[in-house]
C-alpha cells in the first residue's frame, strides 16, 4: 500500500527525487537507504532511482515493505482504544510483559498482538513506540511501520507526546502540584534504578488530585522524560512510593498485588495527517477497589 504521494511542482524543477523527499517528508537517512535499497520508490507507479529527476505534475509513490513479527500468536487480551492503517494505541492490563523476555518467554502482550493481528486479516511489524512495567495497566501504542515510529519517537524526544499516569502513593503530600528533577540510573548492588548523580536526565510534574486520611495520596503525574522505572523511582525519592511497589518501598502496604500505577492518556501528532491523536482509559478496578478501601 502506498503510503506517502507527492506530485511534483513546478517549483520543483531541477531537484530529485531524494531532495524533494527530504524537503517534503521527515524521512530519516535510514529510512531513505530502506527505502532505496527495497525499491519502495516510484514515479507515475514505476520503480525509479532515488535520484531521478521528475517533471512537473509526475506523481512521487512511496510503498513501504511488507514487515512481519516471529511472535508466536497466543491468547492474551488485547483492548484496542484507537486504531488506523498506521497505528493501533491498546489498553494493556497489568500482569503482561510488553514482549517476551528470558524469564517470560511467552504469554505476553506481543504473543497478543500476533493474534490479534492474525485475526484481523493484517500483517505487519509490531514495533512498540513506548514500554510499561508488567505491573503497570494502561496505555500502549503500536506502530504499525517504521517511519510512524520513527516518527513518533522523535516527538518524544521534541517533548511533543504528552502521556500521563495516575498513581496512589503512600503519605500525604502537603503540595498541590510539584516536579521531581533528578537523574536516574542503574544501582548494580540493589539490581534496580535510583536516583544516582551520573545517571540520566530525568523530570517528572505531579499533581495532588485526592488526599486520604488513612495516609495516602492519588496523584497524576505527567513525564518528561522516560527512563525505565521513572515514576517509580521518582516518588520513592521523595518519600512517597508507589502503593504496591515492592521494589520502591511500597511493600508493606498490601491493599492491592500490584504497583499503583495506571497510564490513563497519551497525546501525539499523527505521523501520517499531522491531526492530534488522544487517547484515554479508565482507571481499572484494582486501582479502584484500592481507593473505595483507603477511603473508607
Amino acid at each position: 500500500m502506498s503510503k506517502f504521494k507527492y506530485t511534483v511542482k513546478f517549483e520543483d524543477s531541477g531537484c530529485s527525487i531524494k531532495d524533494i523527499l527530504r524537503r517534503n517528508f521527515s524521512f530519516s537517512s535510514r529510512m531513505m537507504t530502506r527505502f532505496k535499497q527495497n525499491g519502495c520508490i516510484r514515479l507515475n507507479g514505476n520503480v525509479v532511482r532515488i535520484n531521478t529527476l521528475p517533471n512537473p505534475n509526475d506523481e512521487i509513490s512511496i510503498s513501504l515493505p511488507d514487515e512481519k513479527s516471529g511472535f508466536t500468536p497466543e491468547d492474551v487480551p488485547i483492548i484496542p482504544v484507537f486504531e488506523d492503517d498506521d497505528i493501533l494505541i491498546i489498553d494493556k492490563p497489568a500482569g503482561y510483559t510488553v514482549h517476551p523476555t528470558k524469564g517470560r518467554p511467552s504469554h505476553t502482550i506481543a504473543n497478543g498482538l500476533a493474534k490479534y493481528i492474525a485475526d484481523a486479516g493484517q500483517q505487519y511489524k509490531i514495533r512498540f513506540v513506548n514500554r510499561l512495567d508488567m505491573d503497570t495497566s494502561g496505555l500502549l501504542i503500536i506502530s504499525k511501520n517504521a517511519y510512524c515510529q520513527e516518527n513518533i519517537v522523535k516527538q518524544m524526544g521534541e517533548n511533543k507526546v504528552v502521556k500521563k499516569y495516575l498513581a496512589i502513593v503512600k503519605g500525604v503530600l502537603k503540595e498541590n502540584c510539584g516536579t521531581v528533577d533528578a537523574p536516574i540510573g542503574h544501582d548494580p548492588e540493589l539490581a534496580r534504578r535510583s536516583v544516582t548523580p551520573d545517571g540520566y536526565p530525568s523530570v517528572t510534574r505531579f499533581k495532588t488530585l485526592e488526599r486520604y486520611k488513612k495516609g495516602f495520596s492519588l496523584l497524576e503525574l505527567l513525564l518528561e522524560t522516560g527512563r525505565t522505572h521513572q515514576i517509580r523511582v521518582h516518588m520513592s525519592h521523595i518519600g512517597h512510593p508507589v502503593v504496591g511497589d515492592r521494589l520502591y518501598g511500597g511493600e508493606n502496604v498490601l491493599l492491592i498485588e500490584r504497583q499503583a500505577l495506571h497510564a490513563f492518556y497519551v497525546s501525539f501528532y499523527h505521523p501520517i495527517t499531522g491531526k492530534p491523536v488522544e487517547a484515554s482509559s479508565e482507571i481499572p478496578s484494582d486501582i479502584r477497589e484500592l481507593i473505595k478501601r483507603i477511603t473508607q
